[in-house]
């Protein structure tokens, strides 16, 4: 009898309940539920819709019921950063409010006036981002002092709907360490920081490391989805969960998971807090196993995303593409400039950027796309240099996952700029790694490293050489 393993992936634009099974020695994938994702905007705030999304989760599991294929266990990962705040009696404090939320504006100088940017980055490891949970808690400890007083727990998005699945409240590692909160040494919370700050330390839960069962269903949802399965944590965090599906078992590698944002950088075993690190904005985020996601965040295809919703939301994302490398325009941008993050107009934010530096204007969607991928490869060409003087270390190719590698002429120009094969695939590594972390939990794989070695058999890996 079929195992079936449900992997809940939900990004900022859309959600996925993704099963998965072994099928004579190789892993096979099935969506069986897919719904719309993104921010609501209330009284000028930027927020989730926490009890939508939740209803969506139990949707997506009774049509797992319905096709009768019943999973074995269900785990959840989702984006980084945001959370959710519960009183005493677990109801929800204030909305959930979303990372693209200008809340967070001069918040950066408020924590630097209790602790130097530089100091902070020694403790945590974790890049300076307005975005970050740290900022987000400095802005309601100043804007909403209340909600933090009745607060009783706080909950990272994907660990609120694992409590809501299981009724146990607990903090998965490698969403935690998203918070810049987290000593990556100690893989626990750094409290002396959190009181530094003056967050009440009570809100913050247990850290477990994925791969935790935290236990089953309630008897709530199993009435109301038909079924019980246990609560599986994997890496909740989704750049953790795709990279634990780099179809590899070599250590040594370079990977870039590819989707609304871009995360490039390598598997480490300890964290690197230096200067050097920090001046060049590397993370220290967790992975599977303990271990280090060493990496740096490009901004990706969220420009891509933003310029085809505005211009032409009915194109596919393979037809943009095709449609960009036609194009002659060179013009290039910096990817990681803020400027980009969250711009009311992503197109003029494009011209705007190629105006300043004296490049030719893209005016049509083709040329707007051209520009973006062009800039997306030099961005990581610059970043696997800077990898590379950064861990001592030299990679002989990139590994690409997630939606973006389903990108051929993007992966080309990465080959190109780089110097260095791209191997392209799986397309689906957040769901995969969520189903991968699992099924290890479960016995099928007896580590990581058998699971991706099945991965790299189960899925067609494309080769682009330089």
């Amino acid at each position: 009898m079929e195992q079936y393993f449900l992997a809940v992936d939900i990004g900022a634009s859309s959600g996925r309940h993704i099963l998965g099974h072994l099928e004579n020695g190789r892993i096979r994938l099935e969506e069986v539920y897919r719904f719309p994702n993104g921010m609501d905007e209330k009284d000028g705030t930027l927020s989730w819709d926490t009890e939508r999304l939740f209803k969506e989760i139990l949707t997506g599991m009774k049509k797992c019921r319905e096709s009768g294929r019943i999973p074995v266990s269900v785990g959840v990962d989702t984006w980084g950063v945001d959370f959710v705040l519960l009183d005493e009696n677990d109801r929800q404090i204030g909305p959930a409010v979303g990372y693209r939320d200008h809340r967070t504006e001069g918040m950066d100088d408020v924590v630097s006036s209790i602790i130097p940017e530089d100091e902070l980055y020694r403790r945590t490891g974790i890049q300076k981002a307005i975005y970050n949970t740290i900022y987000q808690l400095t802005a309601l400890k100043k804007e909403h002092p209340e909600e933090l007083e009745a607060a009783d727990a706080l909950l990272m998005m994907p660990d609120y709907f694992h409590f809501r699945l299981s009724g146990r409240k607990v903090q998965e590692y490698s969403e935690a360490t998203t918070g810049q909160l987290v000593d990556p040494r100690t893989r626990d919370w750094d409290y002396e920081l959190i009181e530094k700050l003056g967050f009440p330390k009570k809100i913050f839960q247990k850290i477990l490391m994925p791969g935790s069962t935290i236990g089953s269903l309630t008897e709530e949802v199993q009435r109301e989805v038909g079924f019980n399965c246990d609560v599986i944590l994997p890496p909740t965090h989704d750049t953790a969960s795709a990279v634990l599906a780099v179809p590899t078992t070599e250590k040594n590698i370079c990977y870039i998971s590819s989707g609304t944002w871009s995360l490039m950088g390598v598997e480490a075993e300890e964290p690197d807090c230096s200067e050097a690190s920090r001046s060049r904005n590397f993370t220290n985020e967790g992975g599977y196993g303990g271990s280090i996601t060493y990496l740096t965040n490009i901004m990706g295809l969220w420009m891509i995303q933003s310029v085809r919703n505005k211009l032409a939301p009915d194109m596919g994302y393979g037809e943009i593409c095709e449609a960009a490398s036609k194009e002659t325009i060179s013009s290039r941008v910096d990817c990681q400039d803020d400027a980009f993050l969250a711009p009311e107009d992503m197109v003029e934010a494009i011209r705007d950027a190629c105006r300043k530096t004296g490049q030719a204007v893209p005016e049509t969607l083709p040329e707007l796309a051209a520009v973006v991928y062009r800039s997306l490869a030099k961005c990581y060409a610059d970043k696997l240099k800077e990898i590379e003087e950064l861990t001592g270390r030299t990679y002989d190719r990139i590994h690409i996952i997630g939606g973006g590698s389903n990108a051929d002429w993007l992966n080309e120009l990465s080959a190109k700029e780089t110097g260095v094969p791209v191997y392209a695939g799986p397309g689906e590594a957040t769901a995969l790694g969520n189903i991968l972390s699992q099924m290890i939990e479960k016995k099928l794989f007896s580590d990581g490293k058998g699971a991706r070695a099945c991965v790299a058999e189960s899925f067609e890996i494309r080769v682009y050489e330089p």
